[in-house]
């Protein structure tokens, strides 16, 4: 029954590895045939995409633009890079290089070729708008007001044709609701990427969501842009000790933002509400709590110090009145990035090989194991990064590729842990079978602790090094992962089953396991081998003699100290016997 019991945890392991090996191909395969664009191409593909290094792509640069013709400040074009990084993440587009160049320049590098919708979100003014709330809900027909609580809808007026019954007098007139617009507002659906109101008309309502896609907007047409807004800051409130974010308007903001303020101050909600709006995004919609004359509101809120300063900074630098002139669109290529790549590969290749070899070489048959290990961790890599490209946007990038081949060496790192391990039980004189078992019990705690350091130090290269480097450690870190996994699931599990075949576990010379060849000096647990004399000259007497001087080299402590404790023991027995004699 004990023997029985790791062939069947080793069967168990194998088929939980290509259960979990189906899972991902069949996932994939959801991306390449099920969901698929309109044009009826699948969402995924059974390649990796490829980086702008490897791929090539489209550069675009822009000139930024300020309404008085003055150079824009560094604070404005920083901001104005993070916004355009956030744009084109939201298009879906991974790997993209957003940066400066010069004092008004911004440069953006995407892999592949970018569609009319994504030049059209990058090139857009990065402009704030104020816009009043009308309708603010969760997916189902009630409100959710900053309470908490839900109410039901406000009835609007009729009308099919989409245009009100009567003519709004303000931006929180209800008369902008149309049954039209009520439909639209409950058939829209806030993680759906085709929904972009970025770029929508300003003087018509807006049905939008917060950054967390968690709360559904009506706002009403802008009646005030960023450009009102002269400063935005963060700190504590005296008298609660609350961070807020507190803003200054000039004068003509000062006047309209008053107006509004009367207007809000007292209604019910969410029309008590006044939203700020990023790239068609509701970053904040607070509620009024009193009429604001001095251009000076609060916003207050449950913000922490992180979350306020970057509330600031978006309304004082997404306030900035920048527009955006196309200076050059071309298309990059991957010429120099397609060689390097087929540097890599041959330089991976070659290091395959070279593992190969040297396994064969110095493990025998065993090699075979890790041979079949690196190509069982191949197969889970490369459909890993095909998921990743589909659900995450990942691009593999030419340090993308150094990552994987720096894994190589890593994974036989592993490998040499554990199968010498082995072969040290088997030099202490235990069975195969126990070599294996005790082997990995003494391994996979150095190979976890290894792995273990491998992963903290690509999570810590993710998030600290410059985004050239995070391919190589996200692949770094993927397949340290994929390694641990075909190790429990694979490598021990074949080790397992291969003890207790005729060929390696008779300890087959080429086998890699003879424990003959190793120098094991035990035959069982209190019986050593006798060693034997080697008198012939040729090839084989030496090789015999050759084992015999490793069998001594090899004598254990334990043989050692039994030696030395017969020694004494004969010892205190012959004093024993001379103090008789000299009584006698």
């Amino acid at each position: 029954m004990a023997t029985s019991t790791p062939v069947r945890h080793a069967w168990r392991a194998l088929i939980g590895l290509l259960i979990t090996t189906a899972v991902l191909f069949g996932i994939n395969a959801l991306g390449v045939y099920v969901f698929t664009d309109e044009d009826g191409t699948g969402q995924s593909s059974w390649s990796p995409e490829l980086a702008l290094d490897l791929q090539g792509g489209t550069q675009i640069i822009l000139q930024a633009q300020t309404t008085d013709g003055a150079a824009p400040s560094s604070e404005q074009m920083s901001q104005a890079v993070t916004i355009i990084r956030q744009r084109v993440d939201a298009s879906g587009v991974g790997e993209a290089d957003v940066t400066t160049e010069g004092s008004n320049n911004i440069v953006v590098q995407i892999p592949g070729q970018a569609d009319q919708a994504t030049r059209d979100r990058i090139e857009a003014a990065a402009q704030l708008q104020l816009r009043a709330v009308l309708y603010a809900g969760a997916p189902a027909n009630t409100f959710v007001g900053e309470d908490g609580e839900s109410t039901p809808y406000p009835t609007p007026d009729p009308n099919l044709n989409g245009t009100p019954t009567a003519e709004p007098t303000n931006g929180s007139d209800v008369s902008w609701i149309t049954e039209k617009l009520q439909a639209e507002f409950l058939a829209y659906d806030c993680a759906d990427p085709a929904n972009d109101p970025a770029g929508a008309p300003s003087d018509t309502p807006l049905i939008t969501c917060d950054a967390a896609g968690s709360i559904k907007y009506i706002l009403g047409p802008v009646e005030l842009d960023g450009s009102s807004i002269s400063d935005a800051t963060f700190g504590l409130e005296q008298t609660t000790n609350r961070w807020a974010v507190n803003l200054v308007f000039d004068g003509e903001g000062t006047e309209t933002f008053g107006a509004i303020s009367q207007r809000l101050y007292g209604a019910e909600a969410p029309l008590n509400q006044f939203a700020f709006v990023l790239d068609g995004s509701v970053l904040s919609a607070p509620s009024m709590n009193g009429v604001i004359s001095d251009g000076k509101p609060s916003i207050t809120g449950s913000f922490t110090q992180e979350s306020a300063q970057a509330l600031a900074d978006q309304l004082k630098y997404g306030a900035l009145p920048l527009s955006f002139q196309v200076v050059s669109s071309d298309t990059i290529s991957a010429t120099l990035g397609s060689q390097q790549l087929q540097i890599g590969l041959v330089a991976g290749l070659i290091g395959l090989l070279l593992v190969a070899v040297y396994s064969l070489i110095v493990y025998r048959a065993l090699g075979t194991v890790i041979i079949a290990s690196l190509l069982v961790m191949g197969v889970l890599t490369y459909v890993a990064l095909c998921i990743l490209a589909w659900r995450m946007g990942f691009r593999l990038s030419l340090a993308g590729v150094a990552g994987i081949i720096v894994s190589i060496g890593f994974t036989a790192d592993s490998f040499i842990i554990y199968f010498e391990r082995i072969r040290d039980e088997l030099r202490d004189g235990k069975s195969i079978t126990g070599a294996v078992e005790d082997g990995w019990n003494r391994a996979k705690r150095t190979i976890y602790i290894s792995k273990s350091i491998n992963i903290l130090a690509a999570v810590v290269l993710y998030i600290l090094a410059d985004a050239t480097v995070k391919g190589f450690a996200f692949t770094l870190g993927l397949t340290t992962v994929i390694d641990i996994v075909i190790f429990i699931l694979f490598t021990h599990p074949v080790m397992q089953l291969l003890a207790r075949t005729k060929f390696f576990g008779s300890g087959h010379p080429l086998s890699g396991m003879d424990p003959a060849a190793l120098g094991a000096v035990y035959r069982g647990r209190a019986q050593f081998r006798a060693p034997a004399v080697a008198t012939s000259t040729t090839g084989a007497g030496r090789k015999a003699g050759k084992a015999q001087g490793e069998a001594i080299r090899r004598q254990t402590i334990a043989e050692r100290k039994q030696a030395e404790l017969a020694a004494a023991s004969d010892a205190t027995r012959s004093r024993d016997n001379v103090k008789e004699a000299g009584d006698d």
